[in-house]
Formats: C-alpha cells, sequence, structure tokens
C-alpha cells in the first residue's frame, strides 16, 4: 500500500469516528427531547461506549503502519480487536453497574445506531476505490 493510500485510509477512519459521535450525540439529543433526560443520556453512554472501542481499534491499527509488513499489521488488527471487544465489555458492566436510573432501550439504541454508521465508512472506501479506478484507466 503505498503512502497516499494510507493516509485515505487514516483519513476515512477519523472521518468514521467523527461521524458516529456527531449520529450518538444528534439521537441522544432527539430522545432527550422526546422522551426525557435518561433517554438522552442513556443515548449518549450507548454512543460512547461503542466510540471509544472504535478509537482504540483506530489507534491500534494506525500504529501497525509505522511497521510496515502482514505479520505487523495483523497482530495489530488481532489485538486491536480484543481491545475493542474487550473493553466494550467493561464499558457496558460499569454502564449497567453504575448508573441509575438508566433507560437500556435508549442505551442499546445509542450503541447500535452509532455501530451502523462504521458500514458508511465501507461505502466511502469503496466510493473513493471506484473514482481512483475511473482516473486510473481501469
Amino acid at each position: 500500500m503505498n503512502e497516499s493510500a494510507g493516509s485515505r485510509g487514516s483519513f476515512i477512519i477519523v472521518r468514521v469516528l467523527i461521524w458516529q459521535f456527531v449520529v450518538g450525540t444528534g439521537l441522544a439529543a432527539a430522545l432527550w427531547g422526546i422522551y426525557g433526560r435518561v433517554a438522552g443520556y442513556s443515548a449518549l453512554l450507548g454512543c460512547l461506549v461503542c466510540v471509544i472501542p472504535n478509537a482504540f481499534l483506530a489507534l491500534r491499527l494506525a500504529i501497525s503502519h509505522q511497521d510496515p509488513g502482514a505479520k505487523s499489521l495483523v497482530r495489530a488488527a488481532y489485538s486491536g480487536e480484543t481491545g475493542k471487544l474487550a473493553l466494550t465489555v467493561l464499558f457496558f458492566s460499569l454502564v449497567f453497574v453504575l448508573v441509575r436510573p438508566l433507560s437500556a432501550v435508549a442505551l442499546f439504541a445509542g450503541f447500535i445506531a452509532t455501530q451502523l454508521v462504521t458500514f458508511s465508512g465501507l461505502l466511502m472506501r469503496g466510493g473513493q476505490e471506484t473514482e481512483s479506478g475511473i482516473s486510473n484507466g481501469g
């Protein structure tokens, strides 16, 4: 992978993380306005339970670009995914133990809506590959 492809990939990752936060906070604000304070902060917590572990994974993958090679990338992906899963379980556990009152429906709605934004990154990347394929004559 050349340098510009790596920087485009990092740019997409940052955009996805930003959009995840925007969508999650937007949903939290909407739920706060419609259903009240508990639903709002529950949805915001669901958003954060998703975004923070995703940022950890993104950081692990970005650091792996400093050491080129397939082994380093696979190691970073495995450790990043393992850390992401562990952080997600930890954050959900903390939220369910420490936050009272809590709307579980809003919490999971915030988490799921935020997680669905990840698919937009695949669409962004696919769109860039299509554009570069056309501009390269392929």
